[in-house]
């Protein structure tokens, strides 16, 4: 069963935080129903918002389905999000590795529905109720 600690919250603290200082990225952690790791992020010089209209659009014109525009926030998937192009594929990259640190794992078999891992990831660019501050030109 999925748990995380506010210890374990507290021990990979430092290395999530280096990540988003190196980016120049401000946000916060915390622990949701004491099985998921969160990182809030409030702002920052990275257009994440800018980066997500772009990937839908692209996505939308090759499948030729409806584009969704990414107005103030969203979630990132932190099974693909550091798949993204450039900047914001190293960022994610490293703030996931960050977030499941040394005691991570994933022993998970979707064949049998049998679902095990050490704890769950969410990443938020801003919230439902204050937006991404994108403070880049």
């Amino acid at each position: 069963m999925a748990y995380v600690s506010q210890d374990q919250k507290k021990k990979l603290a430092p290395g999530i935080k280096a990540v988003l200082a190196k980016y120049g990225v401000k946000g916060t952690i915390g622990v949701n129903h004491h099985s998921t790791l969160v990182v809030n992020i409030k702002e920052g010089v990275l257009d994440f918002i800018g980066n997500a209209n772009k990937k839908n659009k692209e996505y939308a014109e090759r499948t030729g389905s409806q584009f969704y525009e990414v107005k103030d926030n969203y979630q990132a998937n932190p099974y693909h999000a550091q798949d993204d192009e450039g900047v914001f594929g190293e960022f994610f990259g490293e703030l996931i590795a960050a977030m499941k640190g040394t005691d991570w794992f994933d022993e998970s078999d979707i064949m049998t529905d049998y679902f095990h891992t050490a704890w769950y990831l969410d990443i938020n660019i801003g919230k439902w109720n204050k937006p991404y501050n994108y403070t880049g030109v």
